[in-house]
C-alpha cells in the first residue's frame, strides 16, 4: 500500500497570539509517594539519520520523508515487528526567507510554522481519543495539566506562565490492540525557555513529575540510540513492572522552543516498537 502523503497545515497567523489559559482546579492530595530523585546529567541522544533523510522540496520551504523500503523506515509498517502504518510526513512549509529552527540564523531555536502542523498524525487503524479534546488544534493547559498527579499541577501550572508558555497542541489516539497514544507540543518564546521546562519535567535519568497512573519509571535503557531527528533531545522513560492498571510509556523531547511529550499506555503491556517508532517520527517532525 503507498503511504498516504500528509498535507500540512497553512502558516497561520493567528498562531502568534498567545493561548488561553484555564485555571486549574482543587484536587484532593494524592497518595504519599516515594520522594522525586535527584536530577541527573542530561542524556543528550543523537540520531545519525541512518535510515531516513529529509528532502527539499516546495522551493527549499518545506521538507518530506523521501521513501525507501518499507522494511528500513520506522514510519512504515512491516509485517513482523509491530511497527504501525503511518503516512509519509512532511514538514510544514516555513514563511519566506524564515529559518528552521536549528539555523545558525536563528538563534532562539524558534519554530516558525504553525505548531498544529508539527504534531504527528494518527496511523491507519487508530480512533480518536475523545477524552482529549483540541479546539482548532489547540489545546487548554488545564488538559495537559490533566496528564499529571493531582499534586503536581498547581506548581507545574506556575512554572509554565513563569516561563512564557505560549501554545500547546496536541494528538490522542487509541489503537485496535487498546494501545492509547498521546501526544502534547509544548511551545515557548524561546529555546532557553523550553529548556528551563524540559529540566523541571525530567533529567536523563528519571521523570522530575509524575503522570497520572504512572507513579513510578525509570530511564529506558532499550530506547535505541538513534531513534530521534538531530537537534532534538530525547528523554524516553519506561513504568517497571509490577505496572499498575496500565502499562505507561513516557518519553520527553527538547527542540528548540519547543518540549514534547508522547505517552502511550495499555493494559497488559504497551508494546515497545510502535512507542520507538512514535518517538522517532514526532522528533523529525520538531527537527
Amino acid at each position: 500500500m503507498t503511504p498516504v502523503q500528509d498535507t500540512p497545515a497553512a502558516p497561520d497567523p493567528a498562531f502568534s497570539d498567545p493561548a488561553a489559559r484555564e485555571p486549574v482546579g482543587t484536587e484532593p492530595a494524592a497518595a504519599p509517594r516515594p520522594p522525586r530523585p535527584r536530577r541527573g546529567l542530561r542524556a543528550a541522544l543523537r540520531w545519525t539519520a541512518a535510515v531516513v533523510v529529509f528532502a527539499a522540496v516546495a522551493g527549499g520551504t518545506a521538507y518530506g520523508l523521501t521513501e525507501q523500503k518499507r522494511s528500513d523506515l520506522p514510519g512504515l509498517a512491516t509485517e513482523s515487528d509491530g511497527r504501525w502504518d503511518y503516512p509519509v510526513l512532511e514538514r510544514p512549509a516555513l514563511p519566506k526567507d524564515a529559518p528552521r529552527p536549528f539555523d545558525q540564523r536563528n538563534p532562539a531555536q524558534a519554530h516558525y510554522a504553525d505548531p498544529r502542523a508539527l504534531v504527528l498524525p494518527a496511523p491507519a487503524g487508530a480512533r480518536p481519543d475523545p477524552g482529549l479534546r483540541t479546539d482548532g488544534g489547540w489545546m487548554s493547559t488545564k488538559s495537559f495539566l490533566a496528564q499529571f498527579e493531582a499534586d503536581e499541577r498547581e506548581d507545574l501550572s506556575t512554572d509554565l506562565n513563569d516561563a512564557g508558555l505560549r501554545h500547546i497542541t496536541g494528538r490522542a489516539w487509541t489503537m485496535p490492540d487498546g494501545t492509547r497514544t498521546r501526544i502534547f507540543l509544548l511551545h515557548f518564546g524561546t529555546g532557553a525557555q523550553a529548556t528551563a521546562v524540559a529540566d523541571d519535567l525530567a533529567d536523563g535519568t528519571s521523570p522530575q513529575r509524575y503522570l497520572r497512573g504512572a507513579q513510578s519509571a525509570e530511564y529506558d535503557e532499550y530506547f535505541p540510540e538513534d531513534a530521534h531527528g538531530a537537534d532534538v533531545t530525547v528523554y524516553p522513560f519506561d513504568e517497571p513492572s509490577p505496572h499498575g492498571a496500565a502499562h505507561v510509556r513516557q518519553a520527553y523531547l527538547v527542540a528548540g522552543d519547543m518540549v514534547g511529550l508522547v505517552i502511550q499506555a495499555r493494559k497488559g503491556t504497551a508494546p515497545a516498537v510502535p512507542f520507538q517508532q512514535t518517538v522517532a517520527l514526532q522528533s523529525e517532525l520538531l527537527g
